[in-house]
């Protein structure tokens, strides 16, 4: 291995003392590749095993946790009982080759899909036009009552049992990209008048609610994550003021991680007192030591990795590129990163190892990223 790229394979230690061996990440990319009813699909199985084979924290595809909360085709369930078994495989292959494994839970709020969702019903903290996965045209979200709000909390906790009965290592709270939990942050999705209108209730009581059922049913060394995204376009939306706060506030809370939804880990501030500063650093310097920090976004090469461990995020997350070589990291280890495949190839007669319907996802443009088709663009 070029010693420049050492610092990427000295382990970690969490919160609670689970050790890490790398500082890599699988980051819980979509791959509506599960069954119909939400049980875990044969062809996930390899899939899921290869990209995790190498990592030290392995996530699944996000995970919904109540039936109205299905915001992808093909998604995963951890909504009830009878998804254990599949679970179970899933944890399985994915701790297979030392990988801590963890599984994403997962609301879609207003982005859940109205053909999915029982009786097309879709519910958000307020009323919200929106377009949902792979949808052409809007649909309306109506705002969930008070009754429905607290057992949406009581599925997130629901599913972290699932989740600890199921062999998982741990869970991802799913708090960024504009599902439930980023909704009920988010200025311009909650508009309520309620005690649910203050925007970090709905959050932190989500962090409660899993982490009571940690603390009561798992083994001290279950690893709790959370992610969140710390900008978003619309106005009023969520400004780096109000994820200084999210921030700030979950540091306290007892989670091993946090996890920050980037499209480019370099990327600056869009507006407002932090305008223009690097959005890594300003989050690092929040948290202050406190837990780690997972980094993503633009990572396609060796020295894009290494780049991005020099950010100061103690961890790094590969998605896209993880995809396209599940090989990425043990070709680093070997010394052999020219060989990494950091472009799609459509007339690949592997299909680059994805099941089919992500690799027709791929090679329908749904993910910005290098092509072989296409002339040389920034995906950054």
């Amino acid at each position: 291995m070029n010693e420049k790229y050492e610092p990427l394979f000295k382990e970690l230690k969490l919160p609670n003392g689970v050790v890490l061996r790398n500082r890599f990440v699988l980051a819980p990319l979509t791959h509506v590749s599960s069954n119909d009813d939400g049980s875990i699909s044969d062809i996930e199985l390899p899939y899921i095993e290869k990209r995790s084979q190498d990592v030290g924290i392995a996530l699944t595809a996000a995970s919904y946790v109540e039936p109205l909360g299905q915001a992808f085709p093909g998604q995963a369930s951890v909504s009830k009982e009878a998804d254990i078994s599949g679970l179970s495989k899933q944890a399985e292959v994915m701790k297979k080759n030392g990988a801590k494994a963890l599984i994403q839970i997962h609301h879609g709020g207003a982005m859940s899909l109205p053909g999915l969702t029982p009786d097309g019903d879709v519910a958000a903290p307020s009323e919200v036009e929106v377009r949902g996965f792979g949808q052409k045209e809007t649909h309306k979200a109506r705002p969930l009552t008070v009754e429905e709000i607290e057992h949406s909390i009581e599925s997130f906790a629901r599913a972290t049992r699932i989740a600890i009965e199921a062999g998982f290592d741990g869970v991802e709270i799913h708090g960024a990209n504009h599902y439930l939990i980023h909704q009920f942050f988010s200025p311009y999705y909650n508009r309520r008048d309620d005690e649910w209108g203050e925007h970090l209730r709905y959050p932190l009581a989500v962090v409660d609610a899993v982490t009571k059922v940690v603390n009561e049913h798992a083994t001290p060394d279950f690893i709790v994550g959370y992610r969140f995204s710390p900008e978003e376009v619309e106005s009023p939306g969520i400004s780096m003021e109000l994820t200084e706060q999210l921030v700030k506030s979950l540091s306290e809370k007892p989670i091993d991680y946090l996890h920050v939804s980037l499209m480019d880990i370099h990327s600056e501030t869009r507006e407002g007192e932090y305008k223009g500063q690097q959005r890594v650093k300003l989050l690092l310097d929040w948290i202050n030591g406190r837990v780690p920090l997972i980094g993503i976004g633009s990572i396609f090469t060796a020295d894009d990795a290494i780049a991005a461990l020099e950010t100061g995020a103690p961890l790094i997350a590969l998605g896209r590129e993880l995809l396209l070589d599940y090989e990425f990291i043990s070709k680093i280890k070997q010394g052999k990163e020219d060989e990494i495949v950091s472009m799609f190839d459509p007339e690949r007669t592997d299909k680059h190892e994805l099941t089919e319907p992500l690799w027709k996802q791929f090679n329908a443009g749904f993910y910005p990223l290098p092509r072989t088709d296409e002339e040389p663009s920034n995906t950054k």
